[in-house]
């Protein structure tokens, strides 16, 4: 099986802008799998086969790469694919109910879709979101302080055709395919959009300012950057080594925009 000549051309298109942006072709595989990941779905053999044409490669190198990388998918996706994490902070907090219900409730496992194509499932490693535990991503996107409920009520409303946003993050939640594109260097516009870091994330920096406290000076701020630090140069702690720190952290909560 090819891809239609309309297809063929839109690819070629994109796959040539792609590989403009690095000094030699075979660098480009990476985006350029999640390119033909966002007109197949998955990385179909056509796909691989394509991405060895255009960057002079074997299709044997193109699928050490797909089978390396999770982020690359061998099989049919849903639309929107759900990844909980299973890592040990979100597993603690209660990832793994929220996977078998989960689960259990859309009648799919890992890295399986369902039969209307809407929902796909992935146990995910760790989601770098860990203040937010426990975390789910659709598409990538973040959704903060899960529970079982909460997490079919999500594939629930998106089976429907609901619009669902993330905790954090743009006002439209992008199809897998979409989100696909944006992977290969074709922004959507919609990456300011939303927000960033929420109360968690920022309770080191709001503590910080608080009590005053600053990164050490760095090679450049001083005199003579060559020689060694002296004893001396170096700043006292703000408190007393093995003592608490006084006052109380009180982090704020992100529940996240979907009740």
């Amino acid at each position: 099986m090819t891809y239609e000549p309309e297809v063929r051309e839109r690819l070629e298109r994109d796959a040539k802008e792609i590989i403009g942006r690095y000094p030699r072709p075979r660098s480009a595989l990476l985006p350029m799998l999640h390119l033909v990941q966002s007109v197949d779905g998955h990385v179909t053999q056509h796909g691989v086969e394509f991405c060895a044409e255009m960057l002079g490669i074997t299709p044997a190198q193109v699928m050490g790469v797909v089978t390396f990388y999770t982020q690359y998918k061998r099989e049919p996706v849903g639309d929107y694919h759900v990844g909980v994490c299973t890592n040990t902070l979100c597993a603690i907090m209660g990832g793994d109910q929220i996977w078998d219900e989960l689960s259990e409730h859309t009648g799919v496992g890992h890295d399986e879709a369902t039969p209307d194509g809407k929902i796909s499932l992935e146990r995910v490693e760790c989601n770098a979101a860990c203040d937010f535990a426990p975390v789910v991503m659709v598409n990538w996107e973040f959704f903060d302080n899960m529970t079982p409920a909460k997490a079919k009520q999500l594939v629930d409303d998106l089976r429907l055709g609901k619009e669902v946003l993330p905790s954090r993050g743009p006002n439209r939640l992008a199809t897998w395919r979409e989100a696909s594109r944006v992977l290969a260097g074709f922004p959507d516009g919609l990456a300011g959009e939303g927000v960033s870091a929420g109360p968690e994330s920022l309770v080191g920096l709001k503590l910080a300012h608080e009590r005053g406290w600053a990164a050490p000076s760095t090679d450049a701020d001083r005199e003579r950057p060559d020689e060694p630090v002296k004893p001396e140069q170096i700043a006292e702690p703000p408190h007393e080594p093995g003592k608490p720190v006084p006052g109380e952290a009180k982090p704020g909560s992100q529940e996240g925009r979907n009740k």
